[in-house]
């Protein structure tokens, strides 16, 4: 460029990855440039037509491992069922196994028994013998001829009508259940000593507390849901609990245990109830059946449905005599049955929606059922007719109802108390002192206190 000699140390090399081979003579011409050009396309498109069937046969292979899966997944869940089944007939096989022979625990023994060990499981259906039968004509034959000598006179110690009027909020109790799962869901009343409570909550215990040393005697724990049904033996430190949970127990408050389960249903246990000889639990639940158990054995009896009807029972009710019950449905149908022959004797249609509480008198003769339409009809059973409707306030729920020992008054619980006497059918008492429901009621003696149980899970009496 300028003329001046050039050394061999000036030169640069030039790096060349490869070197580009010269194009040969015969692509130069535009014929040769035109089918090269072909040529690359066709490759492309053979390519691109690789490619497309190599995705398709990704695709079914996919589709089919999908649809293998699929099936897998249903064959482990039809194990996993057929597992839990076999679990379960195993954990109800396993108390059988143990009652070779089924030898009658005495009252006494029960109350005091099974203080270390776990309590007993039994689900065995045993079957009304004609001795069972026969007990329970004797105790109704007794029944029936006390409440003829006793006839229509009203006990003297009987509260008046005025006196009861005049009753107002003596005590409430707050402490008996847990605060952070609120509410008591069903409450009894000690026969033999009315001072001691029974309460069950929805903190799944059990608690007996009494009213006149204002303490806690006892907290029952073992079952796994809600408390919603509790009974107090008449004679017995015994008392009865039913929950969601599908299981009845048997408790010793002395010992403060569990003394027996008896697993009587599939489904939550929704009712429950005392036969008069104190021997015998009456028992209803979602999986439609009615149960008759022993206590002392802790072995079902009978179980029986309507198969007709094929609906969950919602409570259940011994009649005073024992010989005959209710049970309430899911499909607001109130059910008579006879015991002895295990039918279905009568039926009261009316009610709207689930029925939530049924009661017989002590007359025998009365029958107060309350379902979610905000009514509370009244039956006579010798006519098999609904005679009175106490209609209550729109949306009123009721949660319980219950008379006194005398048949005089009937107390109705909800979303406040009511207090009707019975025959006139008037209110003669009404409290709103609870801020939530009111899921349990229970008259004193000769009605000289009611008390009340709620879901803002206070205990309240109410007196003089």
């Amino acid at each position: 460029m300028n003329s001046q000699p050039l050394s061999e140390e000036q030169l640069i090399d030039i790096k060349v990855s490869h070197p580009i081979r010269p194009k040969a003579p015969s692509s130069t011409s535009i014929p040769a440039i035109l089918k090269a050009l072909q040529d690359e396309w066709d490759a492309v498109m053979l390519h691109s037509f690789t490619l497309r069937q190599q995705l398709q046969t990704t695709r079914q292979e996919l589709s089919h491992a999908l649809y293998q899966h699929d099936a897998a997944c249903r064959v482990i869940a039809r194990l996993t069922k057929e597992v839990t089944a076999a679990r379960e007939a195993l954990a109800t096989l396993k108390p059988q196994a143990g009652l070779v022979a089924p030898q009658s625990m005495p009252a006494s023994q029960l109350a005091a028994g099974g203080a270390g060990g776990e309590p007993m499981e039994v689900s065995v259906q045993v079957g009304m013998t004609p001795e069972i039968i026969q007990k329970l004509q004797d105790k109704a034959t007794v029944l029936t001829t006390e409440r003829k000598k006793r006839g229509k006179t009203v006990p003297e110690e009987l509260v008046r009508a005025e006196d009861l009027s005049k009753y107002r909020q003596v005590a409430s109790h707050a402490g008996l259940h847990s605060a952070s799962v609120p509410g008591i869901l069903c409450m009894d009343l000690c026969p033999s000593d009315t001072n001691k409570v029974l309460t069950g909550g929805a903190d799944k215990n059990v608690v007996v507390f009494d009213k006149k040393e204002e303490q806690i005697i006892a907290t029952l724990k073992g079952h796994t849901k809600k408390v919603t049904s509790v009974i107090y033996h008449p004679s017995q430190s015994v008392v009865f609990s039913a929950s969601p949970d599908s299981t009845i127990r048997v408790w010793s408050v002395t010992g403060g245990n569990c003394i027996q389960v008896v697993r009587a249903h599939e489904a939550s246990v929704t009712g429950l109830s005392l036969h008069a000889t104190g021997d015998y639990l009456l028992s209803s639940s979602e999986d439609q059946y009615w149960a008759f158990s022993d206590i002392q054995t802790g072995q079902v009896l009978t179980k029986v449905t309507d198969e007709a009807a094929g609906v969950a029972l919602t409570c259940a009710q011994f009649h005073p005599d024992g010989l005959i019950f209710g049970t309430g449905t899911a499909d607001s149908q109130i059910k008579i049955w006879d015991l002895k022959e295990r039918t279905n004797v009568a039926n009261f249609p009316g009610h709207s929606g689930p029925v939530t509480s049924i009661a017989f008198s002590e007359n025998g003769y009365y029958l107060a059922t309350g379902a979610q339409d905000s009514s509370v009809k009244l039956w006579d059973l010798r006519k098999l007719k609904n005679f009175k409707t106490i209609a209550l306030d729109n949306n009123y729920e009721v949660k319980s109802l219950v008379f006194d020992q005398s048949g005089t008054y009937l107390a109705v619980g909800g979303s406040d108390i009511r207090v009707y006497i019975c025959k006139q059918w008037s209110e003669v008492l009404n409290f709103s002192d609870h801020s939530g429901l009111v899921t349990g009621l229970a008259f004193g003696d000769n009605a000289q206190f009611l008390s009340s149980a709620g879901m803002d899970r206070s205990l309240k009496f109410y007196s003089l």
